[in-house]
């Protein structure tokens, strides 16, 4: 890959991690209801989720997954109702004290590894990172060795970001009014994903 071509790519990568999705409202919401170092694992599962799909769609699996209508509208509505269930559940206890202290680790990060993997701009993120980057008559884990490091490091940088953003939202939303409206708000943007996501459609391949 050409410095010129992995500048483009980086540049992309910036607007696709920057744009705020699931998994954004997510590290916000844990930043303000977990402690900062806790809440970084939700950060963790994205870079796993990141990881496997970088992988997958090297191995083509992603473009695979896209081009069966069926399988897609199966993952489609299973994950339009995650978002929607997780919206209704914030909503719910958006007035009830946080619970600092009832989130194991691994509830942390599985809940965080779910909302990744079920994210609709992951599959298009990911298809259109490899549709339009990767060179097909170079070999593919020779790009590969740049592009991970690349998406991954931009990837850590920006959902740290948005937690961090959250933490310093929990500690600013002192009134205990703000502090439950700032909680619906982030509830409200998982149902609009989650309506989103099963309204949406499959990602197009390039031909």
């Amino acid at each position: 890959m050409s410095f010129e071509a992995w500048t483009i790519f980086a540049l992309f990568w910036i607007l696709f991690t920057a744009t705020p999705g699931p998994n954004a409202v997510n590290c916000i919401s844990n930043g303000m209801s977990l402690p900062f170092g806790k809440a970084l694992l939700g950060v963790l599962a994205i870079l796993t989720q990141a990881s496997a799909f970088l992988l997958l769609s090297a191995l083509g699996v992603t473009a695979l997954i896209t081009a069966s209508p069926s399988l897609f509208l199966v993952a489609k509505l299973a994950g339009a109702g995650f978002l929607i269930w997780l919206g209704i559940r914030g909503w719910r206890n958006a007035a009830k004290p946080v619970p600092t202290a009832v989130r194991p680790a691994r509830h942390v990060y599985l809940h965080a590894l779910a909302v990744a993997t079920i994210n609709p701009k992951s599959v298009a993120g990911y298809l259109a990172a490899f549709s339009q980057f990767v060179q097909p008559d170079v070999p593919i884990w020779q790009q590969m060795s740049v592009i991970m490091p690349t998406a991954l490091i931009i990837t850590a940088l920006c959902y740290t970001t948005f937690t961090l953003l959250g933490a310093l939202m929990g500690r600013a939303a002192l009134g205990a009014v703000f502090s439950t409206w700032l909680r619906r708000a982030m509830a409200l943007c998982f149902i609009i994903y989650g309506v989103l996501l099963g309204t949406s459609s499959a990602p197009a391949t390039r031909g």
